[in-house]
């Protein structure tokens, strides 16, 4: 008899359709079985000894509630026997009117989510924002509740894992030889999985509520793609292949695929691959080999509309180009496909959500370091320096937006044609993660008087993980104004030129484990910050309106 391994996700979700993502113990038929009627069936598929199934769930309302339940070979599965929490449920938004408006949509976001213990034990970062989250939904079943939740990277930590994990590596390969106890192949990463959403209150949250995911370094190594003799030096070492296309492969399993519509589902070749293939591993492997090979040739950033809310995710990892003379957050196939897409259907959206893992604008101390650290790198100080600004850009992890400073004002550029003019959204709100803290900072143009839309970059992290309380106040410091000062000394001695725009900070840093939620309905914004309490609750800790109700 097949038994539910992992899932269900409930991962895409419109007017009449959604889908549902599961991993079975063994080859069978899946089904979702909705309360309403509405369901579907999908075969797994194999990949490296695990069998996986994406279902499509078609006869969906609009504006509706669906209980559903899911079935192996004819079997329920889930809801699972005895559970103590609320009946999974499909909720579909509501039609978008002829005049353009719909039902408000609601987001919830956040990044870097080390898994939480078992129950009852130790938690050594303090109480996981997702378990919070999921115990106020399944106590209360009229409390809002998002209509997507974006996870912004570092859904998985291959490079920092538990001690269970740890032990686990350790009878199976030991932990001698590198990578020691880090993940080095597919299997593993299917153990960081399993530990992750297998925690009760997150795997039940992720069967109810929509998701969105983009990966981060962690999710294959910190400070990923820093730089080309970074990526260079890898190269060189020998654990590092496995490590890397195991990472793409497990990410396009786990996380991919559930980003996908399926209208995309049905025209993508790889899906198609691998499921008509009896095991689909060897497909699956030629495509992260050719993703490692040529990033240009494999695109991981999407777009997701919810209703007049315009979700485009960001790949600021995988997409980058490292080459010194050339170095930019995305490559050029990407940004063409930026601009397509903010720029598709002028005035068809009221609200541009640009979900980038890493900040775009940072702390003023923290940016002016990374653009003076990027110029030393390509020279602009000679050799010798160049050498210098390499260890201090991997010591340091400098490698956000700043540390590519063409992208950076790229960016800008970008933002403030979508934000101007007719048709132009109410507000482009740049979403991020990766820093451990959360901020609200908003730019102003040094030419011209900007958009016309709200810009904000709303950054928040981590949803359960810590930072050292030195760089606490590093964090602090980064905005005062000795910090601009000195960081406008670093900028004269890389001979950097002023950025296209400036900041202000307007809310933070806010430190602790935290998820922030947007309320966006017609030309309104409203923002919620809510932290995770030791007693399992979320405590709001900000909450403004971001454009005119």
């Amino acid at each position: 008899m097949a038994e539910l391994r992992l899932g269900p996700l409930l991962r895409y979700a419109d007017g009449s359709t959604a889908t549902v993502w599961v991993e079975a113990s063994r080859p069978c038929a899946t089904e979702v079985r909705c309360a309403d009627g509405a369901g579907g069936t999908a075969h797994t598929f194999q990949v490296a000894g695990h069998h996986y199934a994406l279902v499509q769930v078609t006869g969906l309302t609009a504006g509706t509630a669906t209980a559903y339940e899911v079935l192996l070979d004819g079997a329920r599965v889930w809801p699972l026997p005895d559970s103590d929490f609320p009946p999974s449920e499909i909720r579909t938004p509501a039609a978008v009117g002829a005049d353009g408006d719909g039902d408000e949509v609601r987001v919830a976001f956040g990044s870097c989510r080390w898994a939480a213990p078992p129950a009852g034990g130790h938690d050594p970062v303090g109480p996981d924002a997702l378990d919070s989250l999921a115990a106020c939904l399944a106590a209360d079943p009229t409390a809002e509740r998002p209509d997507v939740l974006l996870l912004l990277g570092d859904q998985v930590y291959a490079d920092e894992v538990s001690d269970a994990t740890k032990e686990r590596i350790s009878a199976r390969r030991g932990l001698t030889d590198a990578p020691g106890a880090e993940v080095a192949d597919f299997e593993e990463y299917t153990w960081l999985y399993y530990e992750s959403w297998l925690d009760p209150e997150v795997r039940w949250l992720l069967s109810t509520v929509p998701s969105c995911m983009v990966f981060d370094d962690h999710d294959v190594i910190d400070d990923w793609n820093t730089s080309a003799s970074w990526l260079a030096d890898m190269r060189a070492t020998p654990w590092w292949r496995e490590r890397l296309l195991s990472g793409l492969m497990s990410y396009w399993v786990h996380q991919h695929l559930g980003n996908l519509s399926p209208a995309e589902l049905a025209t993508d070749p790889l899906y198609a691959a691998v499921r008509e293939a009896p095991d689909g591993t060897d497909a699956l492997r030629a495509f992260a080999c050719r993703a490692d090979a040529d990033p240009a040739s494999v695109r991981w950033s999407y777009r997701r509309d919810f209703g007049r809310v315009r979700l485009l995710m960001v790949d600021s990892r995988a997409a980058r180009v490292l080459d010194e003379g050339e170095r930019s957050m995305l490559h050029p196939g990407e940004w063409t496909w930026l601009r397509e897409q903010t720029h598709d259907g002028p005035g068809s959206y009221d609200h541009l959500l640009i979900g980038t893992s890493l900040p775009w604008l940072l702390p003023h101390l923290v940016h002016d370091a990374e653009e003076w650290d990027a110029a030393l790198c390509r020279g602009e100080r000679g050799a010798r320096w160049a050498r210098i600004g390499e260890k201090v850009r991997r010591g340091a992890d400098l490698e956000h937006w700043a540390a590519f400073p063409d992208s950076f004002a790229a960016l800008a550029e970008l933002i403030a044609e979508t934000g101007t003019g007719t048709g132009a959204p109410a507000s482009v709100l740049v979403l991020s993660g990766d820093v451990h803290h959360a901020y609200v900072a908003e730019p102003y143009w040094h030419e011209g008087d900007g958009p016309d839309a709200r810009v904000l970059q709303l950054t928040c992290s981590p949803v359960h993980n810590s930072v050292p309380p030195s760089i606490r106040v590093g964090f602090r410091f980064g905005w005062s104004a000795v910090a601009r000062a000195l960081g406008r000394r670093l900028r004269r001695h890389g001979r950097c030129p002023r950025p296209p725009v400036g900041w202000r900070k307007k809310g933070g840093p806010w430190f602790g484990n935290q998820l922030m939620f947007l309320t966006l309905r017609g030309r309104s914004a409203r923002l919620r910050l809510e932290q995770a309490q030791d007693d399992g609750s979320l405590t709001t800790v900000r909450e403004s309106d971001l454009t005119p109700t």
